[in-house]
């Protein structure tokens, strides 16, 4: 255990982390397919988790009784670069993990608000809690969509709040998103935290020596339900 009730692993390579975390969420996922019938896994964009999709969609697993859907997205279509939900079905949902169930977060609306309802109403179709939910982090302690300057990020944090998806507007995000609630990601039976990189550690390591700061981050954390885990290696160019 580490400080403050989490666990902590450091990995050599990007790519032992990699395959060491997909070897992980892969016996999550068969133990709750074990006692559920089915798994959910919740899974985070950016450059980051690339190398972990791909050797997670290798596992040998019942894809067919898996769903899986995004902790955030921004309002962009599946053609756009910047889209999550285009990473995942790039690198995650692929080969075997082909068959799994995708649930996304955008679809084209009026507005985000508007995406927004309909991504929670989306979200009945999933069995709560989520079994596996892999968060990454930005370098000013944001993670999911719960940027610091963030018009509504109380309320994206009150972990009692009844909505699964929230429209976020923050400067620093650069366009409006769409993210799971704190709630959600926070009851998940599995909690994980990937981050590479010395500048990402350094600013977790200040998040959770410093409480006072109240980084996103560290909220998150102190709000989840199981002991979160965090898995990190130095970068990498991919």
């Amino acid at each position: 255990m580490g400080e403050r009730g989490v666990d902590r692993t450091d990995f050599s390579t990007p790519q032992d982390l990699a395959h060491s975390l997909a070897d992980a969420v892969a016996n999550a996922l068969r133990e709750a397919m074990r006692e559920r019938g089915g798994a959910t896994l919740a899974v985070s964009g950016g450059t980051t988790p690339v190398r972990f999709f791909e050797a997670l969609s290798a596992q040998d697993l019942d894809w067919s009784k898996v769903s899986v859907t995004l902790v955030d997205e921004r309002y962009v279509p599946p053609s756009s670069d910047r889209s999550n939900e285009r990473l995942a079905r790039m690198h995650l949902l692929r080969g075997p993990a082909e068959t799994a169930h995708l649930i996304p977060l955008y679809s084209e609306a009026d507005s985000v608000e508007v995406a927004a309802q309909r991504a929670d109403l989306r979200m009945l179709e999933i069995l709560f809690p989520i079994d596996v939910v892999v968060l990454g982090m930005g370098h000013d302690g944001h993670t999911a969509s719960f940027f610091p300057d963030a018009e509504n990020l109380e309320e994206l944090l009150d972990p009692l709040t009844r909505q699964a998806v929230f429209a976020v507007h923050a400067v620093s995000a650069g366009e409006p998103r769409l993210t799971l609630a704190l709630a959600r990601i926070a009851s998940a039976r599995m909690l994980v935290l990937h981050i590479e990189g010395s500048e990402k550690r350094d600013v977790l390591n200040a998040a959770l020596a410093a409480p006072e700061a109240r980084l996103p981050i560290r909220r998150v954390l102190d709000a989840a339900e199981t002991t979160p885990i965090i898995y990190w290696a130095p970068s990498q160019e991919a």
